[in-house]
């Protein structure tokens, strides 16, 4: 999962990420039959019916996951069921006891034979309050909204029986004729209001996610894979072709990139964007499936930043092909829904998962050098302002709970750091012929998809597949609570801190905002401390003026995103042209553009006795 917090004056926005695997089908006759109504909804919930095979016990318990894997949160989808009914064969109720959230426990349970309930979605009780915050992250939930979309996450809408849950899964979904489901899995039905979908088992089907719209997607080739993007754009602003060829030219430098440890033949990227209505998804970002991708974004981004956030979040949850979908603990192998136990290897799943989202990158030619020092520069930043003596492994076991859980997203941080330093040893030790991705395809060749690790025993085999200096930092700065000096590292490969003058956004520093907005009127002013600001000060503007339009574009409360969005591509002294109110007078100001700069620390290749090495770490 990965969850990223950009953070401005006006909006806070959070992104994500998960695990799972393909459909097959299946011809045995002992299975679990679902039946999900998207047709006949009522006041907003779904009629979902539950057609069990034998029980051979006088009492049994129907649960709905209390965590999914890679959440890392426990979100309770049974607080979404409601109505809850067992019946026996001739359709006489059965006695019915919810135990807690998740949890329902049926009586004379040899005579059961379905149970029916309905189901609320998550996106309705969505306070947009981020990571933690009691908000089912919006990837991993459901939306109902009837005749226009359904996002199905399975482990929403249907349950287990835990001495089942190896059992096949038939799951049946009638929908409006007007609605697709986009997915990686198999309709094997034909008619146009009807899927019908069959899986090995429970854990396979919380992984195959199916989103209801009206038919918006392209289908590409790369390597081999068949690759679907499904958009769900509620105006109409963002469609599957637009955003087609950047998702094709970084899907294939990925595949490129991992080589041959990738062997999928299906690949969906499902996305949803919000209107961020108050009933409306507002937890932005991705969650990863071994075949899928579920993306949620506002649809009010532009489209360069549209694309970018895609890139983003889409190349980390693509790479988690590699751990933890192919590379993985017991924990993850066997996880448990309603009692999960959690592995110590994060810094694993997400951190080096992570890292590859930005190594390729550099890699494959998308990013220069610059960028990716920035990229790794900022990480190294913000990782300190986190608890960087907390060991790595006992924050990932632990991840459920305080004080571990406000740690989490060091994953993304210190966790891609740590993958970086992993590779740099490796380079180090092998004159440049070896790094991390070798690393990872060892590992996959030891484990894989259906071989779990003992998380126990993880280092002991990467020192063994690696260098003793490599199970000497993973013990000293993983396992253990000593930070890491990033210096030294970096410094093998002739990177060096440096100084340098960045220029930074003219609408805020930070958290600290130039610019006010009136909630009431929805019209954007200056506040009286940004008059010193050199962009202000060269145009003149004034505190309590208000922004009517730039470059003749009018702005407001509505569209303020864009308008930050697309100050961050101004160069300077660029020509500008703003439409001001001043003192209820409107008149135009014509300038140039002064950015406001400010010195930060950087990373910056110093060395040219190391370059060699430097290029074999960032190309390969």
């Amino acid at each position: 999962m990965k969850r990223i917090l950009f953070s401005f004056a006006f909006a806070a926005m959070l992104w994500s990420c998960k695990t799972g695997s393909t459909a097959t089908a299946t011809t045995s006759k002992q299975e679990v039959s679902v039946s999900i109504n998207l047709i006949d909804v009522k006041d907003d919930k779904v009629l979902v019916t539950v057609t069990t095979p034998k029980i051979n016990t006088d009492e049994v318990t129907y649960s709905i996951p209390k965590i999914v894997p890679g959440t890392y949160t426990e979100d309770n989808y049974g607080k979404y069921i409601e109505d809850v009914k067992a019946f026996d064969a001739k359709g006489a109720l059965l006695s019915v006891t919810k135990k807690d959230d998740n949890n329902w426990t049926i009586k004379n349970a040899k005579a059961l034979r379905t149970i029916t309930y309905l189901v609320n979605d998550t996106y309705d009780t969505e306070n947009g309050k981020g990571f933690g915050k009691e908000d089912v992250f919006s990837p991993a939930g459901t939306n109902i909204d009837a005749g226009v979309n359904f996002m199905i996450n399975m482990h929403g809408f249907v349950g287990y029986f835990l001495d089942k849950i190896d059992l096949p899964y038939k799951v049946t979904i009638s929908h409006p004729e007007t609605l697709w489901g986009a997915t990686s899995m198999i309709d094997l039905d034909t008619t146009a209001t009807t899927d019908v979908f069959i899986t090995s088992r429970y854990a396979e089907l919380v992984e195959n996610p199916v989103m209801y719209a009206k038919p918006d997607y392209t289908t590409f080739t790369v390597d081999g894979m068949d690759i679907l993007i499904g958009v769900y754009s509620p105006t109409g602003k963002v469609t599957a072709e637009s955003i087609t060829p950047e998702m094709k030219t970084m899907m294939t430098a990925q595949k490129t990139f991992l080589g041959k440890i990738n062997a999928n033949k299906k690949y969906s990227v499902l996305l949803y964007l919000s209107t961020m209505a108050q009933t409306d998804a507002k937890g932005f970002g991705a969650l990863e499936h071994p075949t899928a991708t579920t993306v949620v974004l506002p649809e009010m981004l532009p489209k360069e930043e549209l694309v970018k956030s895609m890139k983003d979040v889409v190349s980390h949850e693509f790479f988690h092909i590699v751990t933890p979908l192919t590379i993985h603990s017991k924990e993850i192998q066997y996880f448990d829904y309603n009692a999960p136990k959690m592995s110590e290897h994060l810094w694993l799943y997400e951190g080096v998962t992570e890292y590859f989202a930005n190594l390729f990158q550099i890699n494959q030619g998308l990013i220069d050098e610059t960028e990716f020092y920035s990229r790794i520069a900022e990480k190294i930043e913000h990782a300190k302002k986190l608890n960087d003596t907390m060991p790595f492994t006992t924050m990932s076991a632990n991840v459920l709970v305080a004080p571990y859980k406000d740690q989490y997203l060091n994953v993304y941080e210190k966790g891609a750091l740590i993958g970086m330093c992993i590779d740099i040893i490796i380079r180090e030790k092998s004159n440049g012929e070896r790094g991390i991705l070798d690393m990872m395809h060892q590992l996959a060749n030891e484990y894989g998809v259906s071989k779990p690790f003992n998380d126990n025993e993880l280092f002991a085999k990467i020192t063994e597949l690696t260098y003793p200096e490599v199970g000497a930092f993973l013990t000293q700065y993983v396992s253990g609570p000593t930070p890491i000096p990033y210096e030294t590292y970096l410094g093998k490969v002739g990177v060096t801190k440096a100084m340098e003058k960045a220029p930074g956004n003219v609408f805020l520093k930070g958290q600290m905002p130039y610019i006010t907005v009136n909630p009431n009127t929805k019209e954007i002013s200056v506040i009286p401390s940004s008059e010193s600001i050199d962009f202000y000060k060269n145009l003149g503007l004034k505190g309590g003026d208000i922004i009517v339009a730039i470059n003749e574009k009018p702005y407001s409360l509505d569209n303020i995103y864009e308008m930050i969005s697309e100050s961050q591509n101004w160069k300077e002294n660029d020509a500008i042209t703003l439409k001001i109110k001043r003192d209820g007078k409107e008149q135009t100001i014509k300038g140039k553009v002064k950015l406001p700069y400010e010195e930060k620390e950087g990373l910056k290749a110093t060395d040219a006795t190391k370059t060699t090495l430097k290029n074999t770490w960032l190309k390969g």
